[in-house]
C-alpha cells in the first residue's frame, strides 16, 4: 500500500495504536483525508475473543501496518522512534496504562514537541468513572443522550451504537486531532486531545437542551415533536412490510405530505401542530401507508417535495438514484463502504485503499521511517 493518496491531510503522519470501534473510525476519517495511518498491532495478530480488534472491514482501510510487542521495552523504543517523526498519536487505553507501559504523553512530548497526543476513552481521562469499563450504551445513557429515545410508555433503546461510539467518540476524536493540528500551526507545539465518549454523546445533544430551555420538550418519551410524537415526523409500514419516513415539519411541507396522500381535501382531518389530534392523524396516516408498498409509495413522492423518502436498509442503500448519482457509497476490494467525507474541489483524496492484511502487509518500523524522513 502507497502512503500517499491526496487530499487535504496529505503529509499528516498517524500513529494508531490498535483497538476497537471508537479510535479506529476517528482513524479512519484522517486517513480519507489523506493522512498516512500506520496502525500498531500486537505480534501475532489482534488476539481471541468476538471483541479483538478488528483487522479488516472499513474502519481499517487505508492503513499501513506494523506490529510491537508494547509490553516490552523493544516495542516501547521502537513506538517512541515512530513518535520521533509523526505528527499524531491515537491511542484507546484507560486512563494511566499508556503512562504505566512507558509512552504517556510526557515521554512522547519528550521524544517530540510537536505531537498530537489524542486519547479516546469512554469516561475521560477523570471524574469517578474514568477508571471503569463501560461501552456505548452506558455512555450514552450517563449522558443524557439514551433516555429520550423510545415510544411511549417503552424502554429507551438505543440505536446501534453510533451516537457513543462513532458520532460522539470517533468524530469527536478527529475533530480534536485536526483542531490541535491547526493550533500548532501558530504555538510551535503539539498537546493532548483528551476525547471521551461522554462528552461527545453530551455535545450531540446540545439542540435537544435548548428545546428543553424553551419548554419545547416538555412531555415524555416518544410524544415529542421530533421523537416519534408528532405523527408527521415518524415512519409507517408500507403493505410489502417497508417502511417510509414522514419528516413533514413544516405545513408548506405538510400540504403536500397529504396531497400525496391523498388526503388534502379531507375536511375531517386535525389541525398538523394540535396534539390531541395526533392520535387520529397518526391512525390515517397508517391506514393509507399501508395500502401500497414502498416502492410504489416511493414513486407516489419522487416528485413532491414533502420530506418523504423509503427506509432502506445498509446493504441496499448504495441502489438508491441519489447516493448512486453522488457516488455516497464505493466499492473497495470487492465490499461496498461508505465514501469518505466529507468531499473538497482542489485536494480531493483518492479513493479508499484496503485494509491491509495483518498475515502478509505488516512492514517493518524501520520501513516506516524510511518512508517518513
Amino acid at each position: 500500500m502507497t502512503a500517499a493518496r491526496g487530499g487535504p491531510l496529505a503529509g499528516v503522519r498517524v500513529v494508531e495504536l490498535a483497538s476497537l470501534a471508537p479510535a479506529p473510525f476517528g482513524c479512519m476519517v484522517l486517513a480519507d483525508l489523506g493522512a498516512d495511518v500506520v496502525r500498531v498491532d500486537r505480534p501475532g495478530g489482534p488476539g481471541a475473543g468476538r471483541l479483538a480488534a478488528p483487522t479488516g472491514g472499513p474502519l481499517q482501510r487505508s492503513r499501513r501496518v506494523t506490529a510491537l510487542d508494547l509490553k516490552s521495552p523493544t516495542g516501547v523504543a521502537d513506538l517512541l522512534r515512530l513518535v520521533e517523526r509523526a505528527d499524531v498519536l491515537v491511542e484507546a487505553y484507560r486512563p494511566g496504562v499508556a503512562e504505566r507501559l512507558g509512552f504517556g504523553p510526557d515521554v512522547c512530548r519528550g521524544h517530540n514537541p510537536r505531537l498530537v497526543y489524542a486519547r479516546m476513552t469512554g469516561w475521560g481521562q477523570d471524574g469517578p468513572l474514568a477508571g471503569r469499563a463501560g461501552h456505548d450504551i452506558d455512555y450514552i445513557a450517563v449522558a443524557g443522550a439514551l433516555e429520550p429515545l423510545g415510544r411511549p410508555g417503552a424502554r429507551p433503546h438505543a440505536p446501534l451504537n453510533l451516537l457513543g461510539d462513532f458520532a460522539g467518540g470517533g468524530m469527536v476524536l478527529a475533530v480534536g486531532v485536526l483542531a490541535a493540528l491547526l493550533e500548532r500551526e501558530r504555538s510551535g507545539v503539539g498537546q493532548v486531545v483528551d476525547a471521551a465518549m461522554v462528552d461527545g454523546s453530551a455535545l450531540l445533544t446540545s439542540f435537544l437542551h435548548g428545546l428543553l430551555g424553551t419548554g419545547l420538550w416538555a412531555a415524555s418519551r416518544g410524544r415529542n415533536l421530533l421523537d416519534g410524537g408528532a405523527p408527521f415526523y415518524d415512519t409507517y409500514a408500507t403493505s410489502d412490510g417497508g417502511f417510509m419516513a414522514v419528516g413533514a415539519l413544516e405545513p408548506a411541507f405538510y400540504a403536500v405530505l397529504l396531497t400525496g396522500l391523498g388526503l388534502a381535501d379531507d375536511a375531517d382531518l386535525p389541525d398538523q401542530y394540535d396534539p390531541s389530534g395526533w392520535d387520529e392523524l397518526r391512525r390515517r396516516f397508517t391506514e393509507r401507508f399501508a395500502e401500497r408498498t414502498r416502492d410504489e409509495w416511493t414513486t407516489v413522492f419522487a416528485d413532491l417535495d414533502a420530506c418523504v423518502a423509503p427506509v432502506l436498509a445498509p446493504g441496499e442503500a448504495h441502489r438508491h438514484p441519489h447516493n448512486a448519482a453522488r457516488g455516497t457509497f464505493v466499492e473497495v476490494d470487492g465490499e461496498i463502504q461508505p465514501a469518505p467525507a466529507p468531499r473538497f474541489d482542489r485536494t480531493p483524496a483518492g479513493p479508499p485503499a484496503p485494509a491491509p492484511d495483518p498475515g502478509r502487509d505488516v512492514a517493518p518500523v524501520d520501513d516506516i521511517l524510511a518512508s517518513w524522513d
